[in-house]
């Protein structure tokens, strides 16, 4: 006997309305733009390199070779242990926090300028505040009269050198009476696999006045840029820095001229470097000031290359920002050197401060 119900067939599509349709077909072409177009973004590593004038950091050890006698219990300054240690305290506190506001570890390398010796940098890197980041040093003795030099701190796990050297300062003979001056320190070395060559600078102070010292700073920018120019000669694309108290602003002649530096990064070339102070400094900003004059004498320059990372695969370091590091802390607050640096001396008068500059740093970044 045939069934009273009809047999139901399920429905497998129901057609919709002409809204439904069109939003199925939006839908579809989106996932499809997704797919062809779309790409996940690469992990960024990034670095912080800087420098810091240090301020005379000398131990309480009279040294007869150098003109250190101030910085002796007995000298000018009457400076005693406590004076020391309370000096590397505030350094290595300092030093601990540059750059981590864009790297947690910090800075990879720091340049540094008026250290007295590797004693000075040794008990630096292995203070209580900065052991943490495991720093080695690179540093040479050099000619200086007040026999202060330059070094460059780096964290082993960023950084590997390859080599090192010092360059000599010839000075000219109307410039300074002729003294010698602190050698420029050269560092090549590999920055996570990529390789770099390193210049630390404290070039020739302004002390007899800036326009009859300005051949010295002249002859110190003329220093580093042969030695860069032979690189350059066998490596057009090769990753420079150029870093140091240049004593001289970004706009003067030694940096613009002579080391060949310029602060618009479309007219930089391989035969130029690109300098990213000078736009903070024509904004009135600097790394330390005289009289209410604020100088930006704390750079860091770099070669074109720097900003080529897109040409490559993306996986070499390119140039991101520049920065003054300036805190609070490290800031004077009253009196008439407010808003300055705060300085540890005041001629012979000692103010408990960090340094009479503020730290530069730059960052950089890859795709990984």
């Amino acid at each position: 006997m045939q069934s009273p119900y009809k047999k139901r067939i399920p429905t497998l599509y129901k057609t919709t309305n002409a809204t439904e349709f069109g939003l199925m077909k939006w839908i579809n072409a989106t996932l499809l733009f997704l797919l062809v177009y779309w790409q996940p973004k690469k992990p960024v590593e990034k670095a912080v390199i800087g420098f810091y004038n240090l301020e005379n950091l000398y131990d309480t050890i009279d040294n007869p070779l150098v003109n250190d006698d101030e910085f002796t219990p007995g000298g000018a300054k009457n400076y005693s242990g406590s004076i020391y240690q309370n000096k590397l305290f505030k350094l290595a506190y300092l030093l601990n926090q540059l750059g981590t506001a864009d790297h947690p570890r910090g800075a990879a390398i720091i340049g540094v300028a008026e250290l007295e010796n590797d004693t000075v940098l040794n008990h630096l890197v292995n203070h209580f505040m900065l052991r943490n980041k495991q720093f080695h040093f690179i540093h040479f003795d050099s000619r200086d009269a007040r026999g202060i030099d330059v070094g460059l701190l780096y964290q082993p796990d960023f950084f590997h050198p390859y080599s090192a050297q010092t360059l000599q300062v010839n000075l000219p003979g109307s410039s300074k009476d002729a003294y010698y001056t602190r050698d420029i320190l050269y560092v090549k070395g590999q920055l996570s696999g990529e390789l770099i060559h390193v210049y630390v600078n404290h070039w020739p102070s302004r002390r007899g006045g800036e326009d009859r010292s300005a051949p010295a700073r002249a002859a110190a920018a003329n220093a580093c840029r042969l030695h860069m120019d032979s690189i350059r000669l066998t490596d057009p694309l090769a990753k420079i820095i150029v870093m140091g108290d240049l004593n001289d602003n970004p706009t003067d002649p030694s940096i613009l001229k002579v080391l060949g530096a310029t602060g618009n990064q479309k007219l930089a070339s391989n035969h130029l470097l690109y300098n990213p102070w000078i736009a903070f400094y024509q904004k009135g900003f600097g790394t330390l000031a005289n009289r209410d004059v604020w100088g930006l004498f704390d750079q860091i320059l770099i070669s074109k290359s720097w900003m080529l990372a897109e040409v490559s695969s993306g996986k070499k370091w390119e140039y991101v920002k520049a920065v003054i590091f300036q805190q609070p802390y490290m800031t004077e607050n009253t009196g008439r050197y407010k808003g300055y640096p705060m300085r540890t001396w005041d001629g012979n008068q000692y103010r408990g401060g960090f340094s009479d500059h503020f730290p530069t740093y730059i960052v950089i970044r890859r795709r990984i």
